[in-house]
């Protein structure tokens, strides 16, 4: 390390590669300028400070982290036409300098006079004494070291602060220049500041000084301007924006200065500014003159060359760009465009990829059209090419496109079995957007495909069925087995015949559908998830739609277990069809919790509101009612009819469903009536046969509520299915309603004595026999029968049925302690669900037990031994010994006795 003493009489400087100490005053053989030199005007005008413009746009956040830096070398690095002088000029202009202001403007045809000196008279132009020895002559480059020696010397001998500004650092060739001026300042302490500008890196040695945080650094993100500076650089201009256009402005010309005064300039007097921003691009006159003169001028022809073709990509890669243009160098030239800021850049830090500033991308694919359109195609297709082979598919299929290469296009989404996006987005997704103009007479079976699933997209089922028709007729040799034709092929097929056709059409495409998901290659797990998503959801609704809900059940179920990232929305679907089963089974619990997890779903893929679950809030308003929460179900019911007041048959039978109820609850029978009649009366062809049924069974239990039973029973036996046991409970109501409890009891006791009935047709059908043994006199049966009742409503609290009835069946509660405490509890657990009322302090049975278990506790109960118990049940002791552990836990009980006494006070035996 050099040190330098400072003297009034002499500066001495010590090094380890001088033998002796130099004294500023000693005599060094240093040739002089020449007097014509020094008093060339051209020379003199380069020391000036640019003048101000009168657009200059102030810039604080920048102007204050010059001034307040106190690193000795700050790099202003950009871009032409980012105000990287400008921004200096200003701040060395407003904000007055401890000391001298030394400024170079540096030119490219510096060669005729060397850079040292150029430097010495520019400090000597700031107003710096410098020694006559040191700016008598010309110094030749590289400088002799015995002149940095006296240089620096001398700065320290005035003592003096000065900043030394070099703007255009990048037109100085080698690097002699930048070591010489680096062992200037780091001999000359804190008295010399170096400002160094440039379009890029000036060759120093930033790594020391930024790990040592002696520089500052201005780059070209820093430059970009600010909405605010912006909207001042416009209204020197005389133009004023709207926020959304002055922001569309800086997204366009990405906040580069230089663009947003040329965008200003020509709107500058026009009265349709808003209207006129969008349509200005980097092919406008001045725009494209502004590239031209300062980055393709400067550019070799390869260069340019490579830049045309380059230009058809949004983004690329050094490989993409070789495989695109076929050249083997295009990593060399993207790095060096890159670091000389040619408009060319990282799309992300740290990146591989690469991308051009818009304007100067729009200016390249103009100038690509108009002087080369024949390169056009060959350029996409090989760009097609590349995107396939890494299974990109979104790319491949757009560079196709744009290649006219239709075939090509369908070919790509068959092959990479993306098929299910282009279902499922339609012609807004992303896939069917770039595939929007398709022509649908192409001869390939996979164009047919592709053209059968933008048909179905669209609605258009009998043109769906035609492409169909013409792919299998366009494939000579069949589709074959597991191949990519072949899932197309099926997944169309099922799609159309879930969306038009019949169920047994859903349900006979099975086979072939599982033989396609076996096919798909181990390394896609995404498509073999999203084909079963589809199949399943369409074999769900196929099963719901005949009547079978076990089924439906199941298959929902699959479906919405598979994770599938491109199939949110058909997964959403499912969960919601799942929950209206399962409300309707009476397992409200999981209901609830499967509606709120497709809102959940659904907020987490930002499903435009039109396609918002709809159905998920009708089931939350059925959970809330069957608790007897009319405020909640009121809440529910509103924002599903805000969302989709025209909704799909399922959703449309439900919520008029749910809707009754709570007018029925509020007292309002014949509003209730007439929306029931009116959901049964436009029931489509595709409503679930078993949601139809329930609605026919809500308008037969609302003409018994209203004192048609006649009326209501005529209903009843109108239905194709009267053994039903949902059926049969409403018959026997009905029959009650019109005095022959005989007949009622004769459909009830062989219906109550079987297994399999849901919770809510459970309790619904003990009500009932507690009405016919309260009309035949027999009390201690109605309370049996009532017990039951409470027994199976309290497990998932379905409380409304209860409700309805207990106006007749109040009576029964006197002097019956047990079954008061059964009620209380169910009125309990109803708030505690509802959110509403008191809490009770009295047991809640937060998790069902399961049938097993329910016979394991009723041997518990007739104190039977675990060996007997196992015997019973054909089970194994161990068995038994796991379902008690369980039971134990499900009822918070430490103990078999405690557990019975429980599930006594629950109801559950």
């Amino acid at each position: 390390m050099r040190r330098i003493f400072a003297r009034p009489e002499a500066v001495i400087l010590f090094g380890p590669t001088e033998g002796v100490p130099v004294r500023a005053d000693s005599s060094v053989a240093i040739p002089v300028i020449g007097q014509a030199t020094i008093d060339d005007p051209l020379l003199r005008s380069r020391f000036e400070i640019p003048d101000r413009p009168p657009f200059r746009v102030s810039r604080p956040r920048l102007r204050d982290r010059l001034r307040l830096s106190n690193a000795p070398v700050t790099m202003v690095v950009g871009p032409p036409g980012s105000g990287k002088t400008q921004l200096v000029a200003s701040w060395v202009a407003d904000e007055p300098a401890a000391g001298a202001v030394a400024w170079i403007t540096l030119e490219d045809d510096d060669r005729a006079c060397p850079f040292w000196t150029v430097v010495v008279e520019a400090l000597r132009h700031a107003g710096l004494d410098i020694n006559p020895s040191l700016a008598t002559s010309p110094v030749p480059a590289p400088a002799d070291r015995s002149f940095l020696i006296r240089l620096a010397a001398e700065l320290n001998r005035l003592r003096r602060p000065v900043t030394l500004v070099l703007d255009g650092v990048s037109d100085l060739t080698g690097t002699e220049w930048a070591a010489e001026l680096e062992f200037v300042l780091r001999h000359t302490a804190s008295l010399l500041r170096l400002v160094l500008i440039g379009r890029w890196d000036p060759p120093m040695p930033a790594h020391r000084y930024r790990l040592a945080g002696r520089l500052l650094e201005i780059r070209s993100a820093d430059l970009a301007f600010t909405a605010d500076e912006a909207a001042e650089l416009l209204r020197l201009h005389g133009v004023q924006l709207s926020p959304a256009k002055l922001s569309s402005l800086l997204a366009h010309t990405e906040g580069w200065a230089a663009g947003l005064r040329l965008f200003a300039m020509a709107l500058q007097g026009r009265q349709d500014a808003d209207d006129l921003v969008d349509t200005i691009t980097g092919n406008e006159a001045t725009i494209a003159e502004y590239f031209f003169d300062e980055v393709l001028r400067a550019q070799p022809a390869h260069v340019r060359s490579f830049l045309l073709e380059v230009s058809v990509l949004d983004t690329f890669t050094a490989d993409l760009a070789e495989a695109v243009t076929g050249r083997t160098d295009a990593r060399g030239i993207l790095a060096e465009l890159e670091r000389r800021n040619a408009f060319v850049q990282r799309a992300a830090e740290f990146s591989a990829v690469y991308r051009f500033h818009r304007l100067f991308a729009e200016l390249l694919g103009a100038q690509l059209l108009c002087v080369a359109p024949e390169r056009l195609r060959p350029l996409h297709a090989r760009a097609a090419t590349w995107f396939a082979e890494r299974e990109q598919t979104a790319e491949a299929v757009g560079h196709a496109v744009k290649a006219a290469d239709w075939d090509a296009a369908a070919a790509i989404v068959v092959e990479h079995r993306a098929i299910a996006d282009v279902l499922l987005g339609g012609r807004t997704g992303r896939l069917g957007a770039l595939l929007n103009g398709f022509p649908p007479d192409r001869g390939a079976p996979e164009s047919a495909l592709v053209a059968a699933a933008l048909a179905l997209a669209d609605g258009s089922f009998e043109d769906c069925a035609e492409h169909l028709r013409r792919a299998r007729t366009d494939s000579a040799d069949g589709f074959g087995t597991g191949t990519a034709l072949a899932f197309a092929d099926i997944l169309v097929r099922v799609m159309l015949a879930d969306a038009h056709g019949t169920e047994e059409q859903v349900l006979g495409c099975r086979a072939e559908a599982q033989e396609a998901l076996a096919h798909v290659p181990p390394d896609q797990p995404g498509r073999h998830r999203e084909l079963t998503v589809l199949l399943m959801a369409a074999v769900g609704r196929a099963q719901s739609r005949r009547g079978s809900v076990d089924a439906a059940a199941v298959a929902f179920t699959r479906a919405v277990a598979q994770e599938a990232s491109g199939c949110r929305y058909p997964r959403i679907q499912c969960l919601e069809h799942l929950a209206v089963i399962e409300a309707y089974r009476g397992r409200l619990r999981h209901a609830e919790r499967l509606a709120g997890e497709a809102v959940e779903l659904a907020g987490l893929a930002g499903l435009e509101p039109a396609r918002r679950p709809v159905t998920a809030h009708v089931v939350l308003a059925w959970v809330a009612m069957e608790r007897y929460d009319v405020d909640g179900a009121g809440h529910h019911l509103r924002v599903a009819d805000q969302r989709h007041p025209h909704a799909d048959p399922l959703t449309d039978a439900a919520f008029a469903l749910v809707k009754s109820r709570r007018l029925q609850a509020r007292g309002e029978l014949r509003g209730a009536a007439k929306l029931l009649d009116d959901v049964d009366r436009r029931a489509a062809p595709r409503t679930p046969r078993w949601l139809a049924r329930e609605v026919v069974l809500a308008r037969a239990r609302l003409m018994i509520t209203m004192g048609l039973p006649d009326d209501g029973l005529r209903l009843i036996r109108s239905l194709p299915s009267d053994d039903v046991p949902g059926v049969l409970v409403l018959q026997a109501a009905a029959l009650v309603a019109t005095g022959d409890a005989e007949q009622a009891r004769e459909v009830l006791v062989p219906l109550l004595s079987a297994a399999g009935m849901t919770p809510p047709v459970a309790v619904e059908g003990w009500l009932v026999m507690a009405s016919v043994a309260a009309h035949d006199g027999a009390i201690e049966e109605a309370r049996s029968a009532l017990g039951q009742a409470l027994r199976h409503a309290i497990p998932e609290t379905q409380r409304r049925i209860v409700h309805q009835a207990w106006a007749q069946l109040r009576r029964l509660l006197r002097d019956d302690n047990e079954l008061t405490e059964q009620y209380r509890i169910l009125q309990g657990a109803a708030r505690g669900a509802g959110g509403t009322g008191t809490p009770d302090t009295g047991p809640i049975l937060i998790e069902p037990l399961s049938r097993r278990e329910m016979e394991v506790l009723r041997g518990i109960a007739a104190m039977l031994p675990t060996e007997e118990i196992a015997a019973r049940l054909f089970v194994s002791i161990n068995t038994v010994k796991t379902h008690v552990r369980s039971i134990l836990r499900k009822l918070s009980a430490s103990r078999r006795n405690e557990a019975v006494r429980r599930a006594r006070a629950l109801g559950l035996i």
